[in-house]
């Protein structure tokens, strides 16, 4: 198994580590469904890293999904001064949590 390994996951790029848990933009997945994700960067095994062109052909990441999370609100504030224009609004982002279990290479299997 695989040190750590960086993905490239809905046009952002997170270093993962087994048995940690990684938060990502909302999936349309239900808690404790599996998930793989082959858009791997980047694989670090003791030594050796392998640098993919762009991907490291035939790694993936094999997660578990914990569940959604929402993130902290923030505030959105437009102004423009000596013209009374004002507007306030709040956001809160939606998330869903992942367990990573396995980062595999193109020669291992599950």
């Amino acid at each position: 198994m695989a040190d750590y390994a960086i993905i490239l996951n809905q046009g952002k790029q997170q270093r993962v580590v087994p048995g940690r848990s990684i938060l990502v933009d909302r999936l349309q997945k239900q808690p404790g469904e599996a998930v793989e994700l082959d858009a791997v960067l980047l694989v670090s095994r003791g030594d050796q890293v392998i640098v993919g062109q762009p991907t490291v052909p035939g790694a993936r990441v094999v997660a578990t999904v914990l569940g959604d999370e929402r993130g902290e609100k923030i505030t959105v504030f437009k102004y423009k001064p000596k013209v009374r224009y004002r507007r306030k609004q709040g956001h809160r982002q939606d998330y869903t949590r992942l367990a990573v279990n396995r980062i595999l290479l193109a020669d291992e299997s599950e």
